[in-house]
């Protein structure tokens, strides 16, 4: 009977080494709580790119889940097998909005935080139709017709860009819902909304082309991709917002394994292809380690929960 207890216990504690052994074991899925060929989808094939150097012969797979200004795929983060086997991508400030709201099925102790890789300043276009050219404009506009703003969803960054709008210049948006970037695009090219609050990477290369105008970036300094862009700020509505776009994991798999996969993080934060591929898709690198951008959300929160409150949507 010893001798049975002995083996049992070799096995127990042996098994912990042979799962490290063995992963990845299978595919690692890349939940992406946004449609494909969005901005979020896109730093998720750039990862892939270079993780596949650090872990030869690991496959990655791209999961798009959109909906609800990212709450879908951030719940289906949080509820998936905690294997290691899957992993997200979230992105601020929804991740904290749908929490505050009440809306979440979530918390962020759902979620093992691997860290950050970019970030992402906001603007505010327009169509090539539209005649509005600057924020007074903008704001002039709105008062006079409440005009239709396109943003990504309840409780995204641009709709609490908008709502930050709305109070410092004393009016109102119709704001319009969608399911990210792609949809936002195409609202703003096709001249089916008066404006659109979006990321500099998903709009800048039309602004370039003149297809649509940029007439505001929401950030304290302007961006040498769009030098001929004022702030928001120098217009004279002191109104900034980013978006940063980390990785996590589902809470409670087994710490080797988050060490590899926080390893594996950091490891392409660094990687000379991947930077290159962030400079390409003109997305500002802000590594953080998963400590780092733990507190950076937890903070955001506290913000969110204190403009929710005298804001509530």
């Amino acid at each position: 009977m010893k001798k049975l207890l002995a083996l049992l216990m070799a096995l127990v504690f042996a098994f912990p080494m042979y799962a490290m052994a063995e992963y990845p074991s299978k595919p690692i899925t890349i939940i992406v709580p946004s449609k494909a060929g969005g901005s979020t989808d896109t730093t998720a094939r750039i990862f892939i790119n270079a993780a596949k150097k650090y872990w030869n012969g690991a496959n990655f797979v791209v999961q798009n889940i959109p909906g609800s200004g990212g709450q879908k795929g951030f719940e289906a983060i949080a509820r998936a097998k905690n294997d290691g086997h899957t992993i997200g991508l979230v992105f601020t400030t929804q991740i904290v909005s749908h929490i505050v709201s009440k809306r979440a099925r979530y918390t962020l102790d759902s979620f093992h935080v691997m860290g950050n890789a970019v970030d992402d300043p906001l603007l505010i276009a327009v169509p090539k139709e539209s005649p509005i050219t600057d924020l007074a404009g903008f704001i002039k506009a709105a008062k006079e017709n409440a005009l239709t703003v396109a943003v990504n969803g309840i409780g995204s960054d641009d709709f609490i860009a908008a709502k930050k709008f709305e109070n410092k210049a004393d009016v109102s948006f119709n704001l319009l819902p969608t399911k990210g970037s792609t949809e936002q695009k195409a609202l703003i090219l096709g001249n089916h909304a008066d404006a659109s609050i979006m990321n500099l990477s998903q709009m800048q290369a039309q602004h370039k082309a003149g297809t649509a105008r940029v007439i505001a970036l929401l950030n304290k300094e302007r961006s040498d991709v769009l030098p001929d862009v004022k702030t928001a700020a120098e217009q004279g509505y002191d109104v900034n917002m980013t978006a940063t776009r980390g990785f996590v994991a589902p809470a409670g798999i087994d710490k080797d394994i988050l060490a590899k996969l926080d390893d594996l993080l950091a490891k392409v934060n660094s990687d000379p292809n991947f930077i290159a591929d962030c400079k390409k898709n003109v997305y500002s690198r802000l590594p953080m380690s998963g400590e780092d951008y733990r507190a950076y959300l937890e903070g955001l929160q506290v913000e969110t929960q204190s403009f929710y409150d005298k804001n509530p949507w």
